[in-house]
């Protein structure tokens, strides 16, 4: 395999935590126990990332479309997203990580308790200057851009806002999370191709990566495999 140069590693990977429930399905376990064992390959990436150099992290841990999937594996991953900030937010901080979340808070289907959690994590992590890491949940790329438009277009409403200022960088600033650069690399794991409404906006350039593993069985391995793939490429941002 040709050996990942320390000097192009993307500043931005997104990742698409897939192929939990597959996992669990071929050892005959329930669907929740494939997302507990997600966890460890989750926590090894964000490591491994960290000590390569990537400066920003997005891990789509919940998207708007998960709420179609059974109560019971509904109800389990809220308890889980909390208990996972509960029992990692200090390791993330101590490693001077910034957490940040991106997605609809104000949905009422969010238990309060996660809401809770997640405006404390950010605040604890708030003036950590290391490696940014962004939880996608209850994010959909979409609803994002579109509420960015709906921003745009109160502003417009109300006389603050000439449509003619309404740009790239205008939309931008009104996303989940404004500062994030735009993602280098989505890596999806379970060898599907396909965006399911991640990053839509932030991706347009993107390097897209498939390795065919499930999630649990993502690897610090098949993290350095994506970047030497990545680093494969040309990158034209569509200028030829």
């Amino acid at each position: 395999m040709t050996e990942l140069d320390a000097t192009r590693i993307p500043r931005h990977v997104g990742l698409i935590l897939d192929g939990n429930g597959r996992w669990a399905n071929m050892r005959d376990l329930p669907r929740t126990a494939g997302h507990a064992a997600g966890e460890a390959s989750l926590f090894d990436t964000i490591e491994s990332a960290r000590k390569l150099g990537v400066e920003w992290l997005t891990a789509y841990t919940f998207s708007t479309e998960n709420w179609t999937r059974s109560a019971d594996e509904v109800e389990f991953l809220m308890f889980f997203n909390e208990d996972l900030l509960l029992r990692r937010r200090e390791e993330l901080h101590a490693q001077n990580i910034r957490i940040y979340f991106a997605g609809d808070m104000d949905d009422p289907r969010v238990p309060d308790r996660n809401r809770m959690r997640m405006r404390e994590t950010e605040e604890m992590t708030k003036d950590n200057t290391g490696m940014r890491l962004v939880f996608a949940f209850n994010y959909g790329s979409r609803m994002e851009i579109a509420g960015a438009a709906q921003a745009l277009g109160r502003l417009v409403a109300s006389g603050e806002l000439d449509p003619g200022q309404i740009d790239v960088d205008a939309l931008t600033r009104y996303l989940y999370v404004p500062d994030m650069p735009d993602v280098d690399l989505v890596i999806r794991t379970s060898g599907e191709m396909r965006l399911s409404n991640f990053l839509l906006w932030q991706a347009a350039y993107a390097e897209l990566v498939f390795p065919d593993v499930l999630w649990p069985d993502f690897s610090r391995e098949q993290l350095e495999a994506a970047i030497v793939e990545y680093q494969r490429r040309t990158r034209r941002f569509g200028t030829a």
